[in-house]
């Protein structure tokens, strides 16, 4: 039998709009030789027990067929497996892929990847109890946007985070931030504080720029408290990752980061975690990526 290739699917990825990506993509990949299966939950609880059945009968890779928040559901099911992770990015958001040079704006392109690819072995990081991440957890002002966003039923797409962006900022004040540094205390008041195993999060803001998914450590950048003008005009710079210039903009390193705040919920890859105190650490080589 040859090789398998599991493909993990999101129906709903770019509203639905991404469906009619996936035959071509199923018929490129098994044009390669491969056998290939599709995982399709009823929910995302149902996805990931299906994905990780298919990780159990040791597949080639377990490819994600979506944006960052299925990328990290397909994390929770091959961290410290062994088994690849292929990305073909057909989300709103794909910083993951972007972080790790898989093609963006081509699906068959990202299919000849998976085909062709190397596998490249990277870090992960587990947040709280039970859970993996590989690209960014968020606390503070970005994390109550997504909180804000999640409670809309309109606008659709980006737009009801901008919705939830202007109703953010009218009410936030910064929070008083206790963050454990492997060992190391930091307490200040701060507007976001962002732990990164890669670079970026929200489709393309490069929170984290200097972050490499393969040093076994984590970086921490705390967005001090500044006025609500400074801070929107120096929030628009994380796009381009100058905010780290910025005075009020702290960046550490660290293996292991305890972050407590109150009335803070954290966000991973996109994906709710839950309230703070927790804690995150790096997991050195626990991922491998086709790239």
């Amino acid at each position: 039998m040859p090789p398998q290739i599991a493909v993990l699917v999101n129906p709903a990825a770019r509203g639905g709009r991404s469906r009619e990506l996936l035959p071509p993509v199923l018929d490129r990949l098994r044009r390669g030789g491969r056998e290939v299966s599709v995982i399709l939950g009823e929910s995302a609880a149902d996805a990931l027990e299906r994905a990780r059945a298919a990780v159990a009968e040791r597949p080639a890779v377990l490819v994600a067929f979506g944006g960052d928040g299925l990328v990290h559901l397909a994390v929770q099911a091959v961290a410290g497996t062994g088994v690849p992770l292929g990305v073909i990015p057909a989300g709103t958001g794909n910083d993951f892929a972007a972080a790790l040079g898989i093609p963006l704006k081509d699906p068959l392109a990202a299919a000849d990847t998976v085909l062709r690819g190397r596998v490249r072995t990277v870090d992960a990081a587990t947040v709280g109890a039970a859970e993996w991440f590989a690209g960014v957890v968020a606390c503070g002002f970005d994390s109550r946007v997504n909180e804000r966003a999640n409670r809309l039923t309109w606008p659709p797409g980006m737009a009801k985070y901008l919705v939830a962006l202007a109703a953010e900022l009218r009410t936030f004040r910064p929070i008083p931030f206790r963050i454990d540094l492997d060992g190391e205390l930091v307490e200040r008041e701060a507007m976001l504080v962002a732990i990164g195993n890669t670079c970026s999060y929200g489709a393309g803001m490069r929170v984290c720029p200097d972050a490499l998914p393969d040093d076994g450590l984590l970086d921490v950048v705390v967005l001090g408290a500044v006025p609500k003008v400074e801070f929107l005009r120096t929030f628009p710079r994380v796009y381009r990752g100058s905010h780290i210039g910025h005075p009020a903009v702290t960046v550490r390193r660290a293996r292991r980061v305890t972050v407590q705040a109150p009335d803070v919920i954290a966000y991973a890859d996109g994906e709710r975690v839950g309230p703070t105190p927790l804690t995150c650490e790096v997991v050195p080589g626990s991922l491998s990526v086709v790239v």
